[in-house]
């Protein structure tokens, strides 16, 4: 059974691109089939795997169900791991998935319709709380949440947590630190406190890295141009502790 995992926050700019590269990239080199949706219309994961950021019909078509899935995704330089390009008609999902019936099912539609092919699928998502993300909390089994140690990051994760708890068939929460300077004392007090407050919290922090900066002029996964890194090093950690903690998927409807 696929298990649909999405890098999500309602912030940006905290790492949910690199976070669902890096995880997919390594759980396709596992040996599991491994599908990327970049959702963000401004496709930095599509950038990154050296595809252009187009779907026939645009992003309308696709959540209408008047799109061929299969024939949209592409292959990429890395063994068992496809994408889902991004679309810069994204920007107006909001607007797509209103005008459609039962607009908050319109995303996990799209993934039904590819069946058990893939092990994983990961959304990397954009930032915001809109009927898109709404689609997203319906779609994923998983919310991977990168959360950056600001004074503000357990205000804005405790707002996430209320929005998902109060949802149908709310999606599991795992959170992880990103962005971390441990030469920083209030950077390693918030892991502290971050993760003794909250259960959802992995242990596993992803590092400030110029290597993680890198990704997008190398356009390839540190794995591959940096796995002696701190920041490969944490990513692969983190792909485990996730593998570890992962719930269930939610059986098909």
């Amino acid at each position: 059974m696929t298990r649909v995992l999405a890098t999500y926050n309602i912030k940006g700019g905290v790492g949910k691109t690199s976070a669902a590269v890096n995880l997919a990239y390594l759980a396709a080199s596992g040996g599991a089939r491994t599908l990327l949706w970049d959702l963000d219309p401004q496709g930095a994961s599509t950038y990154v795997f050296r595809i252009k950021p187009r779907v026939k019909g645009g992003g309308r078509k696709l959540v209408r169900g008047k799109s061929d899935v299969d024939a949209l995704i592409k292959g990429t330089d890395h063994e068992r791991l496809e994408l889902l390009p991004a679309d810069f008609s994204y920007r107006h999902m909001d607007l797509a998935l209103a005008d459609s019936k039962d607009p908050t099912e319109r995303l996990a539609n799209v993934l039904r319709s590819l069946g058990d092919e893939y092990d994983y699928v990961f959304l990397d998502c954009p930032p915001s709380i809109s009927l898109v993300s709404e689609g997203v909390f319906e779609a994923a089994d998983t919310l991977l949440v990168p959360i950056v140690p600001a004074t503000l990051s357990s205000r804005t994760f405790d707002q996430l947590r209320a929005v998902v708890e109060n949802g149908n068939g709310a999606p599991q929460l795992l959170a992880f630190l990103s962005m971390v300077d441990a030469r920083k004392r209030l950077h390693r007090e918030l892991v502290v406190s971050l993760q003794a407050d909250y259960p959802e919290v992995l242990t596993v922090a992803i590092p400030a890295a110029s290597d993680v900066e890198r990704m997008g002029s190398e356009r390839n996964v540190l794995e591959e141009f940096a796995p002696r890194s701190r920041a490969a090093r944490a990513y692969r950690e983190l792909w485990s502790e996730i593998r570890d903690r992962l719930a269930p998927p939610a059986p098909a409807a």
